[in-house]
Formats: structure tokens, C-alpha cells, sequence
């Protein structure tokens, strides 16, 4: 008896395996089986989910094995999806079952078989540019995309507080021209604060409920209702995190990823794939428009534009030295103000966070957080560790060195090199230096800001604002003042990436400080040994 044969690809660890499988479809399942759907299928004696990618023509196969079950007829892997996760797969080394996983979310039955909710068509009235008006090339950029063309774009984000640093505003520009075209647009973020920022934004430009987002700290339902917005045609404009990069947004028009040096791109799991390799891919695959945007080049995005493979959107030094803050640097040197030397700061230093304080909220920048997260032996400089487990000690405030294995120690430390029985401080975490910074400005608030203590925005109001590398948070009308301290911590990492780095997160804080022609100054503090 002929019956359709359905080219199934089932989840299955083992490498050698990584290839469709052939399975009869039964009569009762033809209607269902379609390219896309959910399937259940025996492999080896065990039942194995799988997702069908293809259908062939009827054949005498007797040999082959039917589906067992069809799990769902929503057809949730798009072809272009489909070619995408194989081509990942293959690019890393990986299987498609390690990349569909994340390409697909996990099926949530009660959302699916819900009535899908309305979504208004997103309003493209919105005005002319405002952010990307300021970079030359962005008008030819915007043309392409409205003209459904498929430019790539290099944008280096202006550094500062204006409309043209406003990088959320401009990802909503080039979404609109897009839109406007008749295309979808898939809009990219490193994590959940900077999906709150754009959310923000696309909800002022587009209006309420025209968009779909796709983050894991929506829930499971929210997640897969807005996966189905997509997949289904819903939805248009689609804004997301790492794995939203395979959105089956239709007829793609545009992606656009912000900061793809952030660490969040870089999937944990195997194959290791990067979210910008994979934004690229797919912009190749689907004729769609990229845009890349950052503060800072990472070396492979410096490499695409120095073969021409993506232009370049971006202010002459002039020009970004006149609309973003004064930065100067300054070395730790025994500071004249005694106030200065309790905070660690230089004079220049502690008189730009005084100048500072006089209009409005100060950032200081710390490296590293906690209170003493790293001891050493005063004598000879050896890191202390535990006599126990050999784990580095700390100080969380208490004055007793702890292990972070062990707990706090029972007994005196000693160094096992010198003998030594005193300990030094080489470096001092957010907690401690919030500490020293009240003591040199007392009557001022201080606020700490790190992965333990969120802190999303502050007002306009005199405040002293302590926050570790990507934790600060956005202050009204930007910070008067900002102080980088410890900065050779930051390149002083164990990573070949150190001063890219540095540079990246060195000018995210530079964005959030006022321009130099309203005050605004950032102050770079390093130990010149």
C-alpha cells in the first residue's frame, strides 16, 4: 500500500544521527502531518519528539516505520526557520536537534488551543528620523529598507545623552521604515533592562499590543502566545532576547541587535552559537536588512566592515567629541584633599564629583562588587587562600575573612609563604567604596547599584550613584558627572578581549552623561603601575 512519507527530525543526542529520518504517515494522520507540526515517532524502541521538515510523494515503502502521533497541527518550524537552524548547526559544528530546541519554545497546550488575541497593525506616522538622521549614510539605509532592499549597517551609537544616542529610538525608526515597506522587523537586546527600554520606546511609536516579545522572563505562556503571534502572521514587528533571533517573523525585512559585545549573545550550551553570526546568517539567508549597533566595534564587526560587507553608520571624532560628555583621565596619586585620598580619588577627580554634585546625580563606576572580595598577604602580596580548600578569601563586611566554600574562618590565617599574619586589601568591591564615599561627602545620598541590588533609574537630584560595570542605572537628564575607578582592573583581565572590553563598557557609561556643553565630564582613575 502507497502512503505519503513524511522526512522527520528527531530529537536525538548522538551526532552520527544528525539527519532526517523517513516515517510512513498514516491515513488517519495525513491531514495533520504537515511540514512544521509537532511529531512523536519510535527510534531505536523509544518514543522521540521530533518536528516533520518535509513531505515526499506516496512510494511502496513497507519497510518504513508510521508517525506515531502528531502532538500538534500548529505548524510551529517555518521552512526559513527550518533552513536557518540547519544552517547554524552546521556552521557550528552542532546538531539541528541543539539549535531547534532554542528556535522553537517548548509547546504550552492551553495557550494554543486558546483564541489567539487581537493585535492592532502597528501606526508608522511616527515622524521622520530623529536619532539616525544625525549619521551620514543613515537616509541611503532607511531608503533601501523602505524600498524593501537589503542594506547592512555598522551604526557606532553616539555616546551620550542626545537624540543621537538614543539607541532604542533608532531602532524604532529603521522598524518603521520597514513596516512601511510591507515587512516584518525583528529587533534584538542582550537582556531583560534593555527590552524594558525598547518595549518603552516601540510602545510610544507603534502604539500598545502591535508587537510581539519574546523573552524567558515573560513566563511560558506569555513566551509561546507571542511565539504563535508570529508564526501565525499576528504580528509584524517582533522584539526580543538571544533566542528570539529565530522568530519566524514573515517576510523579514530587518534585524537589528544591540551591542553584540555583550556577553548574553553567547549561547551557553552546545553548539556555542553567537546570536550576531546568527542575525548575519539569517540576514543573508532571508535578502533581509542588518543592522548592527554598538557604542564600541567588536573586533568581528570591525572585520565585516573592513571588507565591505557592512556599512558604516557613524559621527566624525569631531563631531562626537562635541555632543558627548569631556573625558579626561587622571592617575591615583596620594590625592592633596584628605577627603579625597578616604575615597581613593585624585583631586581632579574628587573636584569633578563635587562639581558635579552641585547639578545633579554623580555615577562612579566600580569593577568589581562586594565589600573586600579579594584579601592578600600584607608582607609579601601572595592571594590569601583557605587552609582548608584553597578557595580565595574574602571580607564581606564583618572584618573576618571568609571562604566562599567553607564560611568564615576558625582560625588565625596565616600566609604559608611568609608566615605572614596580616592581610591587605588589593582590591576594594562596590560596598566598601560606597562606605568611603559617604565619609568624603557626608550629606549625600548614596546609592549602590550592582547584580544583588538592581537599580533601573534615578532622578534629577544631587545623589551619589555606585554601580558595578553594566548595572548603572539612567538618570534624568543623564549624570552631571562620571568616575571610572579602578580602570586597570578592567584591563587588566585575564581575556584577550580585555580592552575591547573595557572600551565597551567604558562608553556605556559614557552615554549616560550629559554632554560637555551642559557640564558633563567623565573621569577616567587608574594606578599608572
Amino acid at each position: 500500500m502507497e502512503r505519503p512519507v513524511a522526512k522527520v527530525a528527531v530529537d536525538l543526542p548522538l551526532a552520527n544521527l544528525d539527519r532526517p529520518f523517513d516515517y510512513a504517515v498514516p491515513e488517519e494522520l495525513d491531514g495533520l502531518a504537515q511540514p512544521g507540526v509537532r511529531v512523536k515517532v519510535r527510534f531505536a524502541g523509544r518514543l522521540r519528539d521530533g518536528f516533520v521538515v518535509a513531505r515526499s510523494e506516496a512510494g511502496e515503502r513497507p519497510d518504513l516505520a508510521p508517525l506515531q502521533k502528531v502532538v500538534s497541527a500548529e505548524r510551529v518550524l517555518t521552512d526559513s526557520v527550518a533552513g536557518l537552524v540547519r544552517t547554524v548547526a552546521d556552521h557550528y559544528a552542532g546538531s539541528f536537534a541543539d539549535v531547534v530546541r532554542l528556535a522553537v519554545p517548548p509547546r504550552h497546550a492551553t495557550t494554543e488551543k486558546a483564541a489567539p488575541p487581537e493585535y492592532p497593525r502597528p501606526g508608522t506616522d511616527g515622524g521622520g528620523p530623529v536619532a539616525l538622521a544625525a549619521y551620514p549614510g543613515s537616509e541611503h539605509f532607511l531608503g533601501a529598507v523602505r524600498e524593501g532592499g537589503r542594506p547592512r549597517a555598522a551604526w557606532t551609537v553616539l555616546p551620550g545623552t542626545s537624540a543621537a544616542g538614543d539607541w532604542a529610538v533608532g531602532f524604532a525608526e529603521a522598524a518603521a521604515a520597514t513596516l512601511a515597506a510591507g515587512r516584518g522587523a525583528l529587533l534584538l537586546v542582550p537582556d531583560a533592562r534593555h527590552l524594558a527600554r525598547l518595549t518603552t520606546v516601540a510602545t510610544q511609536r507603534f502604539g500598545r499590543g502591535s508587537f510581539a516579545v519574546l523573552a524567558a522572563e515573560a513566563g511560558p505562556a506569555a513566551r509561546y502566545r507571542n511565539f504563535l503571534a508570529a508564526v501565525r502572521g499576528g504580528v509584524r514587528l517582533v522584539l526580543g532576547t538571544r533566542a528570539a533571533v529565530f522568530a519566524p517573523v514573515r517576510d523579514l525585512g530587518l534585524v537589528a541587535l544591540w551591542d553584540d559585545g555583550n556577553d548574553a549573545w553567547a549561547e551557553p550550551h552546545a553548539p556555542y552559537w553567537h546570536a550576531r553570526e546568527v542575525a548575519a546568517l539569517r540576514a543573508h539567508l532571508e535578502g533581509s536588512g542588518l543592522l548592527l549597533a554598538a557604542h564600541a566595534r567588536t573586533a568581528e564587526v570591525q572585520q565585516l566592515v573592513a571588507r565591505g560587507w557592512l556599512a558604516e553608520l557613524q559621527l566624525a571624532p569631531g563631531e562626537t567629541r562635541r555632543r558627548c560628555a569631556a573625558i579626561r583621565t587622571t592617575a591615583t596619586d596620594g590625592a592633596r584633599d584628605p577627603h579625597a585620598s578616604a575615597a581613593r580619588l585624585p583631586h581632579d577627580a574628587f573636584a569633578a564629583v563635587r562639581a558635579g554634585l552641585a547639578q545633579g546625580p554623580v555615577l562612579v563606576q566600580v569593577p568589581r562588587a562586594g565589600y573586600l572580595p579579594v584579601l592578600a598577604c600584607a608582607s609579601c602580596r601572595v592571594p590569601a587562600r583557605c587552609p582548608s580548600c584553597g578557595q580565595g578569601l574574602s571580607d564581606p563586611g564583618g572584618g573576618v575573612p571568609q571562604c566562599r566554600w567553607c564560611g568564615p574562618l576558625l582560625t588565625a590565617w596565616r600566609c604559608p609563604e611568609c608566615g605572614g599574619a596580616r592581610l591587605r586589601t588589593p582590591v576594594v568591591g562596590v560596598a566598601r567604596t560606597a562606605e568611603e564615599f559617604g565619609k568624603a561627602f557626608p550629606g549625600t545620598a548614596v546609592l549602590q547599584a550592582s547584580a544583588d541590588k538592581p537599580l533601573s533609574t534615578v532622578g534629577a537630584e544631587p545623589a551619589l550613584v555606585l554601580a558595578t560595570p553594566g548595572a548603572a542605572p539612567v538618570a534624568a537628564g543623564g549624570y552631571a558627572a562620571a568616575v571610572l575607578l579602578d580602570a586597570e582592573l578592567m584591563l587588566g583581565r585575564a581575556d584577550l578581549r580585555a580592552g575591547e572590553e573595557a572600551l565597551r563598557r567604558w562608553l556605556a557609561v559614557t552615554a549616560l552623561v550629559r554632554p560637555a556643553a551642559d557640564g558633563g565630564t567623565v573621569v577616567v582613575v587608574a594606578d599608572p603601575a
